[in-house]
């Protein structure tokens, strides 16, 4: 399938909001609704889902209204009690590594943080459920998987997640699926099961993929350019500073599928997008497009006085989570060198490889030595 990936920073916030550009594929793409688009396609799971994700007008606002509520700046808030304990259970198990031996930082620290924050607001038991979803999610998210792999992880992700349902329909606790299921059965034309069970797949996985990403880009940037891990440790940038210029220049989330043109949209830079066809929002590039921040966009610097970025989207769809993995990111990232002050990369860095994904943007592990 062929899009229209979109880099530069000013067309992608027109089309982003952009009444002429939707989310919907049941409506507005001729190769999904003629049947081109089959489950064994790579980005299947990305398209046929029936979440905010993939909704258009009215019924976009009708689906976020009812997940906004999990990421209220007050919910968000009293979560940060629990995020400092999970980042202090964690520093503590890092404690007991051996001195000099290699730990893997991404799989003992950037992952359990925010998997563990977003299966607690969502009522994902401790144990195999939670193996099992990060199982699905690493292969939702790995855009080379064969076709076999990639209709049984659709399959699966949706077994799982009605199992999460039925067991909090018989059982219901103080989490959001609770509360998606109750909104759902007070009044079904709020919700309808497909939605419900979308809408977890949707904010569980996404909920902690981008964050995960985040904090090992973070990591590693600050591990391969020292002089700006010295100006953090003075005092002369904040940590603020590090989270915004980590994603500007390393989006957690590289490009997204997929939009569509609802008709003919002339961007006025001599290409028509034409009515049906996909888009495709190119974050990563966006953030380190030269015409916005010069021709060093390409270096990590914590200085730079404009760390404009659209790594969390931009308008309607702009995500939810945003203050929920800055908050997370603003406690793990100081935690982390204060209590190890010594960190350092236990490879060199040309040996580090990507996630296979050209949608998310992390490494698949980064060793380090605690010190």
């Amino acid at each position: 399938m062929v899009a229209w990936a979109v880099s530069d920073h000013t067309l992608l916030r027109e089309l982003l909001t952009d009444p002429r550009v939707s989310k919907d594929p049941n409506q507005h793409w001729p190769a999904w609704i003629n049947g081109e688009i089959t489950p064994e396609w790579p980005l299947f799971a990305w398209v046929a889902v029936k979440n905010m994700f993939t909704a258009y007008g009215a019924d976009h606002k009708r689906l976020r209204k009812l997940v906004a509520t999990a990421f209220t700046a007050r919910r968000t808030e009293r979560l940060r009690p629990r995020v400092e304990k999970i980042v202090g259970d964690l520093l503590d198990g890092l404690a007991r590594v051996p001195r000099g031996e290699t730990v893997d930082l991404r799989e003992e620290y950037c992952y359990p943080i925010p998997i563990q924050v977003i299966c607690e607001l969502f009522g994902v038991a401790e144990g195999p459920t939670r193996d099992e979803l990060r199982r699905l999610v690493d292969s939702i998210f790995n855009t080379s998987a064969k076709p076999e792999e990639v209709a049984a992880t659709f399959e699966g992700m949706h077994r799982l997640l009605a199992e999460l349902v039925a067991t909090k329909r018989e059982t219901p606790g103080n989490d959001m699926t609770s509360t998606l299921i109750a909104a759902r059965e007070e009044d079904g034309s709020r919700l309808t099961e497909q939605e419900l069970i979308d809408t977890l797949l949707l904010v569980i996985s996404a909920g902690h993929e981008t964050t995960v990403n985040l904090l090992d880009n973070a990591v590693h940037a600050l591990l391969t350019h020292p002089e700006q891990l010295a100006l953090v440790r003075k005092g002369e940038v904040t940590w603020s500073d590090v989270i915004e210029e980590t994603l500007r220049c390393q989006a957690p989330v590289a490009n997204l599928p997929l939009r569509y043109a609802v008709e003919d949209i002339d961007t006025g830079r001599g290409v028509v997008i034409r009515k049906g066809e996909a888009i495709m929002a190119a974050y990563a590039a966006v953030g380190r497009n030269p015409g916005l921040h010069g021709s060093d966009a390409d270096r990590f610097d914590l200085t730079r006085a404009n760390k404009e970025h659209m790594s969390f989207g931009f308008g309607v769809h702009f995500c939810l989570g945003a203050p929920l993995a800055r908050m997370e990111a603003e406690i793990a990232l100081p935690a982390l060198f204060a209590r190890y002050p010594e960190i350092s990369l236990a490879v060199a860095d040309d040996e580090l490889r990507p996630v296979e994904s050209f949608i998310s943007n992390g490494h698949r592990n980064l060793p380090v030595r605690l010190g």
